[in-house]
């Protein structure tokens, strides 16, 4: 009886070993994959989703602000609400300050960030860009009467009406000019109008917003800078299908106007190049 029951304690323990031998299988062949929502691409989430995260700030006129009714708008949003369309999802915005944009990439709460990012070595480091959307170059402004500045090197000993925290100031200092502190592009160009300064030097899809909304203003462009700054949209790295998804996008944009127009309706001018 004794011998028996040793008999059948063995047997139930084999199978027993045998059972757990067997889930331990199973579960080192679940885990040695991904999970089926992890696997997916971020494009393939996106669409399963049916929808597209874009962080912007929402108040940098006229690429991301709000209009008078409330409503976000301005030419980045449009670009990127165009994008979602061709994607076949819908564009949700999600505003945030500067660095809370990236932040928000970061932390995956963004799927793309569409501000006028300017593509930089520094930041290729740590994201992938898009194809350039948008194309801006540092421009000489004067007066209308102002003719004796027609290029950057007439700057010296002139006053130049310029942010101390901008990047373009040092190409006023390069060129010789007295720097005459301001709070911003608006306070520079009043002061050029006004003939309190000579020159300014700025952005040049700035310029092209201020002649669109006072095209009378007497400021004009005498000179640009070879160097261009190009902004593209901000994607984490790591998701080459969806750079290349979001690329298509923007060619076809360009390639059935679509993008001319946008272009047109808010700088009227064509600012891919």
């Amino acid at each position: 009886m004794k011998k028996t029951t040793l008999t059948l304690l063995l047997v139930t323990l084999v199978f027993a070993l045998a059972a757990c031998g067997d889930k331990t299988g199973n579960e080192k062949t679940v885990n040695s994959g991904s999970d089926p929502a992890e696997a997916k691409n971020v494009l393939e989430e996106i669409k399963a989703n049916g929808i597209i995260r874009i962080g912007t700030e929402g108040t940098y006129p006229p690429f991301t602000y709000h209009d008078e009714s409330g409503k976000l708008t301005g030419f980045d949003v449009e670009i990127a609400a165009e994008i979602a369309k061709r994607l076949g999802v819908t564009p949700e915005f999600e505003e945030a300050k500067w660095d809370g944009m990236f932040a928000g990439l970061d932390a995956k709460r963004f799927d793309i960030v569409v501000n006028q990012v300017a593509i930089r070595d520094d930041r290729k480091e740590k994201y992938a860009f898009s194809d350039p959307y948008s194309v801006s170059k540092a421009v000489l402004m004067v007066h209308e009467d102002n003719h004796d500045v027609k290029k950057f090197a007439d700057m010296k000993g002139k006053k130049a009406g310029q942010s101390l925290t901008s990047n373009l100031t040092e190409l006023a200092k390069e060129n010789g000019a007295e720097i005459v502190q301001t709070d911003g592009f608006n306070q520079a160009i009043e002061l050029l109008v006004s003939k309190r300064i000579d020159v300014t030097v700025n952005d040049g899809l700035s310029y092209l917003d201020f002649k669109k909304h006072r095209p009378e203003a007497k400021v004009k462009v005498v000179d640009e800078h070879p160097d261009a700054s190009k902004s593209g949209i901000l994607i984490r790295k790591g998701n080459q299908e969806f750079v290349d998804a979001i690329n298509k996008a923007l060619a076809d944009l360009q390639a059935d106007g679509t993008y001319l127009i946008i272009s047109q309706k808010y700088f009227n001018a064509d600012i891919s190049k």
